[in-house]
């Protein structure tokens, strides 16, 4: 396919969350203050694992990196979808829409790989305490974030050049707040079955793997924790995994239901917008909230720097 193909469209339309006008600054309220609580919620998770030594341990420095591919996640589809609510031209330049594809499914991609590398740092702490610190070293946890880093910004480096290969030359108007997949295949005038394949499988491959390791990582949890004979110990073994076990369950439940189901139907396309809402705006605006009312290590963290402790 040429490239003048592709470039026929030189911007596009994004519909926006709503189409009633009434409802536009309500929303817009709303997602602002999601936005703002998200934004605090994760720079003050990365600033208390950085200010406390007592956190410096590879738990919170993969927390602390979970805090900030959901700052930048939120950021990348957050700004544009609050000026879209209060301007009339909600357009996006084909390079923004390029550029927004990119980084919202690479930040996704990254986030499934983080969350499976922290069910695998929790496996090592409770069924491997012995060797745990000689395992899980300070190098080890630098090369596996920089290994979920690498695959998941070229992961999104294939698939979003496979996307604008194709022709979009009618109709430039998304049915959606964001540039997404789903929508913009919608919209190409060209053969999107080869695409439509390499996404599903794609898709499969990250969702699947990186799921797979976390429930063969609390599978040996589990396992080990039953052995337990104490109460106690059984509490304390499960409590420091409780927190993310949540934002694994929400996280994965909401990617599934949206990639398994196919927008054919105008019903379907809002109540993909809601799904997206809730994983790319609500979920990185919970997971600090759940980690931190969760974990007694970061509510200490907390109450002595708001006592100046710290300062």
């Amino acid at each position: 396919m040429t490239r003048s193909n592709w470039t026929t469209v030189t911007e596009f339309v994004l519909m926006g969350f709503t189409d009633h006008p009434e409802l536009q600054l309500p929303l817009f309220v709303v997602f602002l203050v999601i936005y703002v609580i998200t934004l605090v919620g994760n720079l003050g998770m990365i600033l208390l694992i950085k200010i406390d030594s007592k956190l410096h341990t590879p738990m919170y420095y993969f927390l602390s990196h979970l805090a900030f591919i959901d700052l930048c996640y939120s950021s990348s589809i957050g700004p544009k979808m609050l000026q879209n609510l209060l301007v009339k031209k909600k357009t996006i330049s084909f390079s923004g829409c390029f550029a927004q594809l990119y980084f919202s499914s690479a930040f996704t991609t990254i986030e499934c790989f983080l969350l499976a590398t922290m069910a695998y740092d929790r496996y090592m702490a409770i069924c491997n305490p012995l060797i745990y610190t000689a395992i899980m070293t300070q190098r080890v946890c630098k090369e596996l974030v920089i290994g979920v880093y690498t695959y998941g910004f070229l992961n999104s480096v294939i698939q979003t050049v496979l996307t604008f290969q194709l022709s979009f030359c009618d109709s430039n108007v998304i049915h959606h707040f964001y540039c997404a997949d789903p929508p913009l295949l919608a919209l190409s005038c060209s053969d999107t079955q080869s695409k439509e394949k390499q996404l599903l499988i794609f898709s499969a491959v990250n969702l699947s793997g990186s799921l797979l390791t976390v429930l063969i990582s609390y599978t040996c949890i589990l396992y080990s924790i039953i052995k337990i004979q104490s109460s106690a110990g059984k509490c304390r073994a499960f409590s420091t995994c409780a927190s993310h076990l949540i934002v694994v369950i929400i996280f994965y439940g909401t990617l599934f239901y949206m990639y398994v189901r196919q927008p054919n139907t105008g019903n379907s396309w809002k109540q993909n917008k809601v799904v997206s809402v809730f994983y790319s705006l609500v979920i990185p605006m919970l997971n600090p909230l759940i980690y931190s009312l969760r974990n007694t290590e970061v509510k200490d963290t907390l109450k002595k720097m708001l006592e100046g402790k710290y300062s």
